[in-house]
């Protein structure tokens, strides 16, 4: 018989499990992690050119045309290889292992309030497990990420000034500090698992099982 359990801790961590992978996602999508120059000083741009800002994804890109008010985006590798240096090659690999486990902790989530087991080990302990891994990447990836910075790519958005971790004439954008928040939050999502587990197998929980109930709401 399958028991819907719902707790706060268990509800909290499901909901954390849930916005962690939809922010690395979101993050490891945007094209904002670095901003270029906006007086476009370092290119040979016209004067109508230097109000415009440029931006720099792990893959992708954006100019934002301040007269026309438009964002054009769009990806400027279109395979593999063409990403701008082997470290950001290296911080795809990383990021999209790290995402992945993520995304599938997230669906686990979801059913962790009916199933709380998975081959007779604890849901949450599984999950809190993958999430710990995940991290692991994420740190992995958000690590060799600026050592990427001296790639001819950055250098054309950021100045001669950029080079390994020195970003030169640009400044991090959004999603870069939204990576890093998003993998903080990972290894607090693995640890609060462990305070999931506890909450959806405590006396109170188990007393209502034995009732017969199978739909149990414990604060």
């Amino acid at each position: 018989m399958c028991h819907v359990i719902v707790t706060c801790r268990s509800m909290l961590w499901t909901l954390m499990s849930i916005v962690v992978a939809f922010a690395e996602l979101v993050a490891f999508m945007s094209a904002e992690w670095l901003v270029g120059n906006p007086d476009g000083s370092e290119f040979n741009f016209t004067a109508s050119q230097r109000s415009d800002q440029r931006t720099l994804g792990i893959y992708n890109r954006c100019i934002k045309m301040a007269q026309q008010k438009v964002v054009q985006c769009g990806p400027y590798a279109t395979d593999f290889m063409e990403i701008a240096s082997g470290f950001w090659q290296a911080t795809v690999i990383f990021l999209v292992i790290g995402i992945f486990l993520l995304s599938v902790v997230g669906i686990l989530s979801v059913f962790s309030m009916c199933f709380q087991s998975i081959l007779k080990k604890s849901i949450f302990n599984v999950c809190g497990l993958l999430q710990g891994i995940a991290g692991l990447f994420l740190i992995l990836g958000l690590m060799l990420y600026p050592a990427g910075w001296g790639s001819k790519k950055v250098v054309d958005y950021c100045g001669q000034d950029a080079s390994p971790y020195k970003v030169g004439l640009c400044s991090l954008g959004w999603a870069f500090y939204t990576a890093i928040g998003g993998t903080v939050l990972t290894f607090l999502c693995a640890m609060f698992s462990a305070q999931a587990e506890i909450a959806t197998s405590n006396d109170k929980v188990q007393d209502e099982i034995e009732e017969g109930r199978s739909l149990i709401c414990v604060l």
